[in-house]
């Protein structure tokens, strides 16, 4: 029979380490409305499910033991909607869950786990930074940094998700940037390191929000994909993410039962798509009346927003939505939103989801201050990434197709089936353009000059784009009426299951970097 001296330690010992850094410190999180540490566990993992590694973990000087339950990093494992996963969730009301010799060892624990046995893992992030004193000095970065060499290397073995859900410096920053998908509370502030610090370097006073506040990442550095309010609208959207991705990049990801309603709206989606090619209309209400009802959960909104990335369902199985977005720009592509393409791609073709492209778009942004934002190396990237791809690619136009941007939107065999509207058009430029480059003088334009003129060569040139001289060519393999475009996409997704590797991908992008 075990002493009861010792039993009587252990419940001592797991009472201090599960409270944290105490009550007081406790009461000023609930004051605020904001979960502590082992809250956001709870609401992260199903029910009774989490097996918590290193309760018992202290920091390494011996003057604070006593006050360092967890060391500031809770971590362990659990199961999210019935899968195991990994999680590291930091715990800000000990020692600001700076990041200290004890710690960055059951970081590295998890880090091992998830990656060796094919496992998800969630940071949910809240940090101070590196610990002083503990880092400081010779003997202190010697001693603790740079001795886990695999702390920063990521193929995506399996998916990453993190939220920074407060004042994020270190390595909630860097988990965050390393992150297949990460989420942002407003309020939280994200940066390598704090207002203080930089405040103090620089001279002058620095406003959190301004140095990485929500907008900073959400419009600017597009480093977050999504986010929101509180805390758990920022853990449900990390289940959601999750729930479209397998365990592990040498499955295929799960399948779903096909929400109530699905395709009632797909006989009525042409008429949300004007006539004229000048006339904008929001791309995303096209894919929601394609796909799966409820199962549109778009990344980086507000980041390059003349294309959309979505992770979505068809059938019940998850899918990749990329498209041009008119309303912003007439969908023309700028360099952020080739950086907001190319990191979709790598995720899902990291993670054996299908790709689709719905394409209606004038072209690439240009001019000088396209060039000043490279361009053409952007344009590059975004087509050396797709023809790296190796997950199933469908493409459907919608409506105009111009440039390069024809070959980068999935166009010719960059996609393995190409279907197109009949209302769909495609060429060098926009015919308009080409009239007066061809028959204007420098300087003038065409329809200014000679009005009948320009009519008439707009219209010879507007027919030359018809899509019907895309089918005789072949390079659609369909032309469909816009009410077919879901059938079509289902039946396509069929076709082009992998089914001799069990729908799993090459991964040739795995080591793409996760910002850039």
């Amino acid at each position: 029979m075990t002493d009861k001296k010792l039993l009587d330690e252990y419940e001592k010992r797991r009472e201090t380490a599960l409270a944290m850094g105490g009550e007081k410190k406790l009461e000023r999180r609930r004051n605020a409305g904001v979960m502590n540490a082992r809250e956001r566990i709870d609401y992260l993992f199903d029910a009774g499910s989490f097996l918590e590694s290193g309760l018992f973990a202290k920091s390494a000087r011996p003057e604070d033991r006593d006050s360092s339950p967890g060391d500031g990093k809770l971590c362990g494992y659990g199961r999210i909607d019935g899968r195991d996963a990994v999680g590291v969730v930091n715990d800000f009301t000990v020692k600001g869950a700076s990041s200290a010799a004890t710690n960055m060892k059951k970081i590295g624990q998890m880090q091992r786990t998830a990656t060796e046995r094919g496992l998800p893992l969630v940071f949910l992030g809240e940090s101070s930074g590196a610990r002083i004193p503990d880092n400081m000095g010779a003997f202190g970065m010697g001693n603790l940094l740079a001795n886990n060499p695999a702390q920063y290397r990521r193929l995506r073995e399996s998916p990453w998700a993190a939220a920074a859900l407060g004042m994020c410096y270190g390595s909630s920053t860097w988990y965050t940037c390393l992150a297949d998908f990460s989420v942002m509370r407003k309020g939280a502030v994200m940066a390598v390191s704090s207002e203080r610090l930089v405040s103090m370097a620089i001279g002058e006073k620095i406003d959190g929000e301004a140095l990485g506040g929500w907008k900073m990442h959400a419009e600017t550095t597009g480093l977050i994909d999504q986010f929101v309010d509180t805390d758990e609208e920022a853990i449900d959207a990390i289940k959601t993410f999750l729930s479209y991705m397998p365990t592990h990049c040498n499955e295929a990801p799960p399948v779903h039962a096909v929400a109530a309603g699905s395709g009632d709206a797909a006989a009525s989606v042409g008429d949300l798509v004007p006539d004229s090619r000048s006339k904008v209309y929001d791309m995303r209400k096209v894919i929601r009346a394609v796909v799966d009802t409820d199962s549109y959960f778009e990344l980086k909104p507000r980041f390059g927003r003349t294309a959309v990335t979505a992770l979505t369902r068809i059938d019940g199985k998850s899918v990749g939505l990329i498209a041009n977005n008119p309303l912003f720009k007439a969908g023309a592509m700028d360099a952020q939103a080739c950086d907001k393409i190319i990191s979709f791609m790598v995720l899902c073709d990291s993670y054996n989801i299908p790709l689709v492209f719905f394409v209606d778009n004038p072209g690439f942004v240009i001019g000088i201050e396209a060039e000043r934002q490279r361009a053409p190396g952007k344009i590059m990237n975004f087509m050396n990434a797709l023809q790296l791809v190796t997950v199933p690619k469908l493409t459907v136009m919608v409506r105009k197709n111009y440039g390069q941007a024809y070959i980068n939107m999935g166009g010719g065999k960059n996609a393995d089936d190409v279907c197109a509207w009949v209302t769909a058009e495609v060429s060098f430029m926009d015919p308009a353009f080409a009239v007066n480059v061809v028959h204007g003088r420098e300087g003038q334009r065409l329809e200014e000059e000679d009005p009948a003129r320009f009519e008439a060569e707009f219209e010879k040139i507007s027919q030359e784009n018809s899509v019907w001289d895309l089918a005789a060519c072949y390079a659609v393999q369909q032309v469909i009426k816009p009410e077919e475009t879901r059938n079509w996409l289902l039946r396509m997704l069929q076709v082009h299951e992998r089914r001799l590797s069990n729908g799993v991908g090459q991964h040739l992008l795995n080591n793409w970097p996760t910002s850039y």
